[in-house]
């Protein structure tokens, strides 16, 4: 089975101790820290438009990806990014 998530998606999450990559995990952590989101799965015509499988909605953010765990991974960076930045200003 290849690989779900490039290597510098793994780098980027180690970072914030997640050395988990599969999707459950990705999408237990991403649980931890958001109350709500959408992961919607792409019909034919919008992901040759847009170049992608899915699609993970947030807030007023957008995350589209070609598999679950990469849109779990890419929303979980973006909320674990900038709360890590305020702590390191602090």
């Amino acid at each position: 089975m290849a690989l779900e998530l490039s290597e510098a998606l793994q780098q980027q999450l180690a970072r914030y101790n997640i050395t988990q990559f599969d999707e459950v995990a990705l999408r237990q952590a991403l649980e931890k820290h958001t109350t709500t989101y959408t992961l919607i799965k792409l019909a034919e015509w919008p992901a040759r438009r847009w170049k992608c499988q899915y699609r993970l909605m947030m807030k007023e953010s957008m995350y589209d990806a070609q598999n679950v765990s990469e849109a779990y991974a890419m929303g979980l960076l973006a909320l674990l990014q900038p709360a890590m930045d305020k702590q390191d200003r602090h």
